[in-house]
């Protein structure tokens, strides 16, 4: 992760979550109160984001020392005491919520692209991300996909060139379209071409399309497009679920992009307790 941007966006959060004051513990705690607290993993998962937590308490305080007790990306079951946090307890209690939130998050990503990956259970096919991210968290939510064992699609629109169906309807065809962009685009940038037909696909290929994504095909019509193929990176994406992923195994493609794993994710359940019993 970019650690500028990542310092930047917990400034905003924090900012965002503590407004003119943590009302709460400058109430009851005075700034020489010390505490030590524990992160619990309180269902099976994989762990991500650790690296955040001391990220965030050094933007409040240089005193807490964090202490991660597992390892980044790895599978824990619940009980898990994952990382301890000592220090100044309004600097524990007003960073809480913020670290939680973003591991809870993250640890959800990544526990849904591992299983993913086991449900596909193809090496010969990467499951990959899309840019269905929330706003301001895309670095997060795509690290998050790589520590599940998943991998990173487009970061933004100046990443690569995909072309879906409406620039290829205004640009009049795939071919057309495709000539556009090469007048442009420098030689280092790829182009993808989303295809819902076997005509479609085709065409893409005559053109020397880098990527070919198949929208909303089954198995077994991608094993019909196959024979056309060349060098094409294959792509296949949409219509995909965890429910139906398995039946891709041996589908030929290379990729498997879904955007499940960003836009719909089940945060992990994780909580931080400190010894005076103060529970998230």
């Amino acid at each position: 992760m970019n650690s500028i941007q990542l310092e930047k966006s917990l400034r905003h959060f924090l900012s965002e979550d503590i407004g003119r004051g943590d009302w709460s513990s400058e109430a009851i705690f005075s700034p020489e109160d010390t505490d030590e607290g524990e992160f619990l993993l309180k269902e099976d998962g994989i762990v991500c984001g650790l690296d955040i937590a001391p990220r965030v308490y050094h933007q409040l305080s240089t005193d807490v020392v964090f202490q991660p007790l597992v390892s980044e990306g790895s599978f824990q079951k619940k009980g898990t005491i994952l990382a301890t946090a000592t220090g100044p307890t309004r600097t524990l209690l007003t960073a809480e919520r913020v670290i939680l939130n973003l591991w809870q998050r993250m640890s959800g990503i990544a526990t849904a692209t591992r299983h993913a990956v086991e449900t596909l259970n193809d090496p010969q096919i990467r499951i990959c991300d899309t840019r269905k991210t929330v706003p301001g968290l895309r670095m997060l939510d795509k690290y998050a996909v790589t520590q599940g064992g998943g991998f990173n699609h487009r970061f933004g629109l100046d990443d690569g060139i995909m072309l879906k169906d409406n620039h290829i309807a205004y640009a009049g065809g795939i071919t057309a379209a495709v000539a556009a962009v090469r007048k442009k685009c420098g030689h280092m940038i790829k182009v993808e071409v989303e295809v819902e037909t076997l005509a479609q696909f085709k065409e893409a290929v005559a053109a020397k399309a880098d990527v070919i994504m198949l929208d909303n095909r089954t198995p077994a019509e991608i094993k019909e497009y196959l024979p056309y193929r060349k060098d094409n990176i294959l792509e296949a994406s949409g219509g995909i679920t965890l429910a139906n992923l398995a039946s891709y195994r041996g589908s030929g493609v290379d990729y498997i992009s879904l955007g499940c794993l960003t836009h719909s994710v089940k945060a992990l359940d994780i909580s931080f307790n400190s010894r005076k019993g103060a529970k998230s």
